[in-house]
C-alpha cells in the first residue's frame, strides 16, 4: 500500500450552505491529519464541520456552531484517527459568510 501525503483547502468559506472541502476518492482510505480553520475577521465567527458517509448514507456533526476568535486559528480533528473510506465527505461552514479560510491535511492509503 502506497500512502500519499494532501491536502484540500477553501478560503472564504460561505455561510449559506455546508461547502465540500473533500471527497476520499475511489480505491483509497482517507486518514485526516488535521484541520485549520482561520477567522480573518476582527469578530468571534462560528464554524460547523460535518461528514456524510457514501456507506452507509449517513451524516454526522463533527463541530456545531464552535466560535473562533477573532484574528484566531483553530486546529481541530488533529491528533484523533479520522477514517475517511471513498466517497464519504468532509465538509465545512461559517457562521458568517468569507470571514473562515480551512485548511486540511490527509493521507491517502491506496
Amino acid at each position: 500500500m502506497a500512502n500519499t501525503f494532501k491536502n484540500a483547502m477553501k478560503s472564504n468559506v460561505n455561510n449559506g450552505s455546508y461547502h465540500p472541502l473533500y471527497t476520499a476518492p475511489a480505491g483509497a482510505t482517507s486518514i485526516i491529519l488535521g484541520l485549520a480553520l482561520a477567522n480573518k475577521t476582527t469578530s468571534a465567527v462560528t464554524v460547523k464541520v460535518q461528514i456524510t458517509d457514501a456507506a452507509p448514507s449517513g451524516t454526522i456533526q463533527l463541530l456545531e456552531d464552535v466560535s473562533i476568535p477573532a484574528n484566531t486559528t483553530l486546529e481541530v480533528l488533529g491528533g484523533q484517527k479520522y477514517v475517511l473510506e471513498a466517497g464519504d465527505i468532509l465538509k465545512v461552514q461559517a457562521g458568517t459568510g468569507t470571514a473562515i479560510d480551512a485548511f486540511l491535511g490527509v493521507m491517502e492509503r491506496t
